[in-house]
């Protein structure tokens, strides 16, 4: 599986792109289009007009690269935009998803667990307390 550092964003055109389209073409949407710096190590995804192409853009070590896949049977579902902006922005493992011919639509992702705002705990009476398993009592 794909695996990215939270560093690194994936946007993903929201409307299909000419495939003949090479490393300049893609790099002058980027920075003509979308306005994003094409040499700051996101990932740029393109996908084709039959949707059964897709090609990823990125700038790895003083040069750029190119990641293609062509699926054989199926198509990539990509995701609607409700507004009209030129791209959406993704996350690794809805790309791998999408890689894959999933239907980002269909998936559902459960809530997110986010650690308590406060680490001090409040008795009954009001007062705050420490947990006993904390080491800094």
């Amino acid at each position: 599986m794909l695996t990215f550092p939270p560093s690194v964003e994936i946007f993903l055109a929201s409307k299909p792109v000419d495939m003949r389209k090479g490393f300049d073409g893609l790099m002058a949407i980027v920075r003509n289009d979308w306005k994003f710096d094409p040499y700051s190590g996101h990932l740029f995804c393109f996908v084709g007009k039959r949707l059964d192409r897709i090609k990823i853009l990125f700038w790895d070590r003083g040069g750029f690269v190119i990641h293609y896949k062509r699926v054989e049977r199926g198509r990539f579902v990509i995701p609607e935009v409700r507004s009209n902006r030129s791209s959406v922005s993704i996350e690794g493992p809805q790309l791998v998803m999408l890689l894959e011919g999933i239907d980002l639509s269909r998936v559902r992702r459960p809530r997110r667990w986010k650690p308590p705002q406060n680490r001090d705990h409040r008795s009954k009476d009001g007062s705050t307390r420490r947990p006993e398993s904390d080491p800094r009592s």
